[in-house]
């Protein structure tokens, strides 16, 4: 079965769930009053408390509170997790070899213990970061004007890489620095650096910041500078494949 689950179960009866669960690499998820205990890098005492534990397939393991976003205690993928009975107690343990860290549970009581055998072999797909805004000047370059021409992506300087580096209609180059969101003064001083790379340069250099929006005072100095500023919202739209669908049962 890919779903298991018990409500108020007894000891043995966790115990029982846990271990199949973990046999058949699936998600365990336990919602129990529990302790806990980790000694590696550091060392750390938990005392009891109604918490919520995941044991994952690539061997991740936390414990989470009722507050706060992060586990109050965890171990990372790759750790080996196991269950123990000892004198009608139910014991949870992660090792973790190198660098060697050991995470070891007691469980006092349990409310919930599940185990499901999920189906799920996407990564997590992100858009709208500057990578994408190149992407699309780069297959859209009339976004920035008409007539521009890129000609290199993350071109190497003494200052760092350049986003993107192209020609104007005239010919004259174009310093494009990419922001996703609101850019700042820091943006215009890092296209300001840029610039300096080709103080020598006989022909005239533009220099660009590609964003959403900017700060009052970021346009101020951008205009100090002899330099533009162009409005450009990154892209949003996810690449889904309609085809994929998930057997839940």
């Amino acid at each position: 079965m890919k779903f298991i689950s018990s409500e108020n179960p007894s000891s043995s009866e966790t115990f029982q769930i846990i271990d199949d669960g973990l046999r058949k690499k699936a998600m365990v998820m336990i919602f129990a009053c529990c302790k806990a205990n980790y000694d590696g890098r550091a060392r750390s005492r938990l005392g009891s408390g109604e918490r919520m534990i995941i044991l994952k397939p690539d061997g991740a393991f936390l414990i989470h509170q009722d507050r706060k976003l992060d586990p109050v205690n965890w171990q990372p993928p790759k750790s080996r997790s196991k269950v123990k009975m000892k004198e009608g107690v139910v014991y949870l343990e992660s090792i973790r070899r190198a660098p060697e860290e050991r995470l070891e549970v007691e469980i006092k009581k349990t409310h919930l213990v599940a185990y499901y055998l999920p189906q799920d072999s996407h990564d997590l797909e992100v858009t709208g970061h500057e990578k994408d805004m190149g992407k699309m000047i780069w297959k859209n370059p009339e976004i920035i004007e008409k007539g521009f021409r890129p000609t290199d992506k993350e071109y190497s300087t003494s200052q760092g890489f350049i986003d993107i580096l192209g020609k104007d209609k005239d010919g004259s180059l174009m310093i494009l620095e990419l922001k996703s969101r609101k850019a700042g003064n820091s943006a215009v001083k890092q296209l300001r650096r840029y610039l300096k790379d080709f103080e020598d340069d006989k022909k005239k250099v533009r220099g660009i910041l590609v964003a959403p929006s900017i700060t009052d005072d970021a346009l101020e100095l951008l205009e100090e500078e002899g330099m533009e500023f162009k409005s450009v919202e990154p892209p949003r739209e996810l690449n889904i494949d309609k085809k994929v669908t998930l057997d839940f049962f």
